[in-house]
């Protein structure tokens, strides 16, 4: 962002959601329906999870969306949710996390292959659990489980995990794609888990839906693994930036209308007949 473009409001926007979806399709139509492309700070709340883990979403927003990330050459939701949390790995490894991580292990080198250019720098679940130095050979995942299953009472600024790494990720470079997740944070609490995440900067358009599901799934991860319900995820963003498509844009328009659908209020019910209509519609 320059300097020029830096926006005047610093109060933060405030958006709840019951699902990933709606956390997106709000935050999208904000920035269409306001001046600028910018929101800075964001700050995201989304409850609404299943018992069985499953993470919510709308159908019509996420095809939507895909549609146009695909016309415009641009990663789909799923590719860029695989970055943070690998569900597709997680399936495969049947509720076993020393499996997930040993299939990510030896899947990595291929995914930094496939794409150097965007992959060199690392993945967020790379950095995840495969640091570099810590605890459990730097994976800070394994750390935070085996801690809490280890005993009760454990301090709670312990299940925190960091991507961004000063050592590599400190770089006068004018444009880097990677790290904008920063930080993350696992709160059990009675409701079960609250997952906290921390973005320096977030793509609206290309990257704000993935980044939320994949959040979502690894949320969905930990909280499985300790044994808990998913309760809450919050999201908090320092600058998130509608760029990479112009909000005038008309291939827009099915995500625009998706995203309207999708925040609508539900239609109320139907007024019933009063009991003495009912009466005089019966036959003598």
């Amino acid at each position: 962002m320059s300097k020029a473009s830096r926006p005047e409001n610093s109060e933060p926007l405030m958006i709840a959601a019951k699902s990933v979806s709606e956390a997106y399709a709000r935050t999208l139509l904000h920035v269409l329906e306001h001046p600028g492309n910018e929101i800075a700070p964001l700050v995201l709340t989304m409850d609404g999870f299943g018992d069985g883990y499953e993470i919510p979403e709308n159908t019509q927003v996420r095809a939507a969306l895909d549609a146009l990330l695909s016309k415009k050459k641009k990663r789909d939701v799923e590719d860029v949710a695989y970055t943070i949390f690998p569900q597709r790995l997680w399936t495969m490894a049947q509720g076993d996390r020393a499996k997930l991580f040993e299939f990510y292990k030896m899947a990595f080198p291929f995914y930094r292959a496939q794409n150097p250019k965007a992959n060199g720098k690392g993945l967020y679940f790379e950095r995840l659990m495969m640091y570099g130095r810590g605890p459990c050979d730097g994976n800070q995942l394994e750390w935070i489980l085996s801690q809490y299953d280890s005993r009760p009472g454990v301090r709670r600024s312990m299940w925190q995990a960091t991507t961004f790494d000063p050592a590599r990720d400190h770089s006068a470079t004018a444009q880097l794609g990677f790290p904008c997740l920063q930080h993350v944070s696992f709160v059990p609490t009675k409701a079960g888990l609250v997952a906290n995440a921390f973005y320096a900067t977030q793509q609206l358009f290309d990257k704000a839906y993935g980044n939320y599901l994949g959040l979502a799934q690894l949320a969905a991860f930990m909280a499985h693994e300790m044994g808990i319900p998913l309760a809450r995820l919050n999201v908090t963003i320092g600058v998130a930036k509608l760029e990479r498509i112009t909000k005038t844009d008309s291939a827009m328009k099915p995500l625009i209308e998706a995203a309207r659908a999708c925040v609508a209020p539900p239609a109320p019910p139907a007024p019933r007949p009063s009991a003495s209509l009912q009466l005089a519609a019966q036959p003598a």
